[in-house]
């Protein structure tokens, strides 16, 4: 999906909105997406739709996970006939085995392969790092990690907004684990994850496709970022770390 198309989808959706469609707000914590025949599901959650306002908006979260989420998943099974590797119970679990040897994918799907499961691996890891009224900021082992390669949190957020803001067009900005086991700040283009070309374990992660925040915040990206923090989940952000660091 490129961002021309995601912009129309967003667009299309707004408008169902408007003319009292299917995502109207009054439905917005009741409805559930239709699971999609195939080994790949559209994950729950595991919070409402309109538990992270004001920060990110119900209609934007709905329209994210059911359309945009799901038009991965809806991909990836319409890929398993073409290689179906893809049905192997390891991939469908650990998509990231794949997505760091992606060379192992026949040429002629290599790249709907890595839009795809990178959209639905990415965004699995995005909808689990937010959580409504959790820890305002990081601690334990992660904490020190952050103070040691970076001297402060504040430090560390900045360099990542930095990193979501330089990032041109559509992409992620990623706190991560490098090879060498120390914290950096990246950013990819479109839907790939850092295991690709960086070989890097993510830890925090943020999604700056304008489909992410522009109901909400239209064309101030920074703005989102700055209220995105007070999403974080900081305890999965620490599992996170402990399991890069294995």
């Amino acid at each position: 999906m490129n961002r021309r198309e995601s912009l129309k989808l967003l667009a299309g959706a707004a408008g169902a909105v408007a003319t009292g469609g299917l995502i109207g707000r009054p439905a917005l914590a009741q409805t559930a997406p239709a699971q999609p025949s195939g080994p790949y599901k559209l994950p729950p959650l595991g919070y409402a739709y309109e538990a992270l306002e004001p920060n990110i908006d119900a209609q934007t979260m709905t329209i994210h996970h059911q359309r945009h989420h799901g038009a991965y998943v809806n991909a990836l099974n319409g890929l398993v006939g073409k290689y179906p590797e893809l049905a192997n119970a390891s991939v469908v679990s650990a998509p990231e085995t794949l997505l760091s040897d992606l060379a192992k994918v026949p040429l002629d799907v290599r790249t709907p392969v890595r839009n795809n499961l990178g959209g639905h691996w990415n965004h699995t890891f995005f909808w689990e790092l937010m959580t409504p009224g959790g820890a305002k900021e990081p601690a334990g082992d992660l904490k020190a990690a952050i103070e040691r390669d970076f001297k402060s949190g504040n430090e560390m957020m900045d360099k990542l907004n930095a990193a979501g803001l330089g990032r041109f067009g559509s992409g992620w900005a990623w706190l991560v684990v490098t090879k060498d086991k120390k914290l950096d700040v990246v950013n990819t283009p479109y839907q790939d994850t850092p295991h690709m070309e960086l070989a890097a374990k993510p830890v925090v992660g943020v999604d700056v496709w304008e489909h992410a925040y522009y109901l909400k915040y239209q064309n101030r990206r920074g703005d989102y970022l700055k209220a995105w923090w007070n999403t974080v989940n900081w305890d999965k952000a620490s599992e996170n770390y402990k399991k890069a660091m294995a």
